[in-house]
């Protein structure tokens, strides 16, 4: 068996050197076939690399390992997929074959599942390596998977096993599936703690963690790559889920952050109010991102919209996220005040997506966000609610949720989307607050609304309280909701001052007011 290892090493390593010159060594990565993994790898996977995925049971780690055969195998380079008293492959393939990635064609012609329970149960240990070898040399795979392996490691934990034989075990395994250039992974469930000092490890190029953490009533699947050699990876812990298309992984950083693309131009866009407008010297800077805070019912949602249907009219692609009620009874109310959505849904033009799960994380969010970004190249976006926004999150995500927000507001705008938010704040008619999540610094620009009372009467008033890099009228201007949508009230003399504690007061002589204006 040695002999075997030298002759093939030797021959491959010939093959290297005449490919590689004088210069570095060109690893090539190979796609995962999970969305989203890629990127988080930096491309994909190094190729003929010796992984381990590790993990508590139902994370995810057999759909791992089939996503990456499945989208790997051919009839050259074939994948040899070995069970080691796990789950019997027809039982595997059974569940397996649910999934959007399962390709039947390939079973027996490109995979090959071998069963290896036999032989461990029977033998040992270098009558399991012998047998991994001669279907390797038989068949030369690009591919092989063993599952699980964990299973292997207990042989040792027996009469007669030690930790040094486990130990060489391995280095022979790994000798020998990389000299035969096959990218290798074994999958074992294994906790945390017996992670540490393992021998199993050390000899991993790639080293990927899966976990689920379950959380009052939602369960959240989590990756970590705690290993890679060869190439730098985005670190921390990103999401993963579980569809009918596989796995999918969601990186905490969706690397826009490091190609920021944010507009530097004066470009600045309606609002869809012309007298808002003015107060902001002409609109919002493209690229900014908008808080209109207030309580309900003072047009949070109606302001948002008319932002949106003003670049509409300009031919400008536009999303709205909606949490808090359905698409349909969205448009239907956007409507009633004169704001067409339907006719540019139709036309491609604009996308209302609604997130109402109750155990989303904000890099799914994102996600959805930025594919929808892409299909129409939208550059309006509006987040109606933050509330509803961290209502939908899991709760083992809430307690990020500042950090989170920083992080999606700063690769949207990156990706040059204007953003306007919407967040429902209590009016205390003692205090003027922005927002409860006290995120007012990740903005460029501040909105507020309010309820004010006027001789018996509940008015409604806004002023621009903060534009980033940029000059804005201070005053505090009335408005009306009609079947227009908000209306802000031409400026006019005053008597009343403290409007924004919600109790003005008057200054002056009493003097007959004009009723509110004619609303909804």
């Amino acid at each position: 068996m040695k002999k075997n290892f030298t002759d093939v090493s030797t021959s491959r390593r010939r093959a290297g050197a005449a490919g590689q010159g004088s210069g570095k060594v060109t690893i090539r990565k190979l796609p995962t076939g999970i969305r989203g993994l890629d990127d988080i790898l930096g491309g994909g996977l190094p190729e003929f690399s010796f992984n381990i995925i590790a993990g508590t049971p139902g994370c995810g780690k057999t759909t791992f390992a089939h996503q990456f055969v499945f989208a790997n195998a051919t009839r050259k380079r074939p994948a040899l997929y070995f069970t080691v008293l796990g789950e019997p492959a027809i039982k595997m393939l059974r569940y397996q074959q649910q999934y959007s990635f399962f390709d039947a064609a390939k079973l027996n012609d490109s995979i090959r599942f071998i069963n290896l329970s036999e032989t461990l149960v029977e033998q040992d240990l270098e009558a399991v390596l012998g047998e991994i070898t001669k279907q390797v040399e038989a068949i030369g795979p690009g591919v092989v998977v063993v599952d699980s392996f964990r299973t292997v490691s207990r042989k040792t934990s027996g009469a007669g096993g030690n930790e040094m034989e486990l130990q060489s075990f391995i280095q022979r395994l790994a000798i020998l599936l990389t000299s035969f250039q096959a990218t290798t992974f074994l999958i074992g469930e294994y906790t945390e703690s017996e992670m540490r000092d393992n021998p199993v490890f050390t000899v991993a190029d790639g080293l990927f963690w899966l976990s689920q953490i379950a959380e009052r009533n939602s369960v959240v699947r989590k990756l970590q790559i705690i290993k890679l050699r060869g190439q730098s990876s985005v670190p921390g812990l990103h999401t993963i889920r579980i569809g009918n298309y596989g796995l999918q992984a969601f990186s905490r950083t969706l690397g826009l952050s490091e190609t920021n693309q944010r507009p530097h131009g004066n470009r600045r866009l309606s609002m869809g109010v012309p007298e808002l407008d003015k107060l902001m010297q002409g609109g919002v800077l493209e690229g900014d991102s908008v808080l209109i805070a207030g309580p309900s019912g003072t047009g949070k949602s109606v302001l948002a919209t008319q932002f949106i249907v003003a670049g509409l009219r300009l031919r400008e692609p536009g999303i709205i996220v909606i949490f808090e009620e359905r698409p349909a009874q969205y448009a239907k109310r956007a409507a009633a005040l004169g704001l067409d959505l339907v006719t540019a849904q139709k036309a491609g033009k604009l996308e209302l997506i609604y997130l109402r799960p109750l155990d989303l994380s904000v890099d799914e969010t994102m996600q959805e966000i930025l594919d929808a970004v892409q299909r129409t190249k939208a550059k309006r976006l509006v987040i109606d609610s933050l509330v509803g926004f961290e209502m939908a999150l899991a709760p083992g995500f809430r307690a990020d949720f500042r950090e989170s927000l920083y992080r999606m507001i700063a690769a949207l705008t990156g990706a040059g989307v204007t953003i306007v938010s919407t967040v429902e704040i209590e009016d205390s008619f003692t205090a003027f607050q922005f927002s409860h999540y006290a995120v007012s610094f990740l903005t460029d620009d501040i909105i507020r609304l309010r309820y004010v009372e006027i001789d018996g009467q509940l008015r409604k008033v806004l002023v621009v309280v903060k534009m980033r890099g940029g000059n804005h009228s201070k005053d505090i201007r009335e408005y009306v909701i009609t079947d227009k949508g908000v209306v802000v009230i031409a400026p006019r003399q005053t008597d009343y001052v403290a409007l924004t504690s919600g109790l003005p007061h008057r200054i002056g002589e009493r003097k007959e007011i004009s009723p509110e204006p004619k609303a909804l």
